[in-house]
């Protein structure tokens, strides 16, 4: 049965409501629509795109939460985190990120996805890598949407390095993963322990 556009487009907004991270591909198969017809639909409810929705809901909750680095400056968009413990970002691949002859992300950019979560889990306003054990699973396709996930693994106060394993996945299979040492500053770690 077709729903009416009113109809249609009340549903969007509680879908969107719900879910801001889904793509105008998947609402269009949920609704069984064109994919410019959600774009139309969006436009007239002035619902921002995707990227700016990840952006916004970035942006208001984790600004003032990451604290070794600008947020902007983390390599995709950060949906989740709690501060020396874990984090969640996704990372979509597109045209700027792959190479032309077979449409295959650059290892630096699921890399630098990766490393930056490692980086910004940590709750310190000096975080470096100063080791990485890394291994690529599968290469990653122009058009994938890549989830990096990281752990805490082990802090040791005693020589001011936090390990994070950071593990990527694209549709639930795993393309990275990656143990990383990382050196925060002393000060820091001793400010907390007063």
């Amino acid at each position: 049965m077709r729903r009416t556009k009113k109809e249609r487009q009340q549903m969007l907004k509680e879908t969107i409501k719900e879910n801001p991270f889904i793509t105008d591909e998947d609402l269009a198969d949920k609704f069984q629509v064109s994919v410019q017809t959600i774009r139309l639909d969006r436009l007239e409810l002035s619902i921002p795109e995707l990227r700016e929705r990840i952006k916004y809901v970035a942006e208001k909750k984790f600004e003032d939460e990451v604290k070794s680095l600008p947020i902007e400056e983390v390599i995709g968009e950060i949906i989740d985190i709690e501060l020396d413990q874990s984090a969640i970002s996704i990372f979509d691949v597109k045209e700027e990120h792959v190479f032309i002859r077979n449409k295959i992300a650059r290892g630096h950019h699921v890399f630098a996805q990766a490393n930056s979560l490692a980086t910004a889990v940590i709750n310190d306003e000096l975080a470096l890598t100063a080791k990485a054990n890394i291994q690529f699973k599968r290469s990653v396709k122009q058009g994938e949407r890549v989830i990096a996930k990281a752990k805490v693994i082990k802090i040791d106060d005693g020589i001011g390095r936090t390990i994070v394993e950071v593990t990527s996945f694209v549709n639930n299979e795993l393309v990275f993963k990656g143990e990383f040492e990382m050196y925060r500053s002393e000060k820091s770690l001793k400010d907390e322990k007063r």
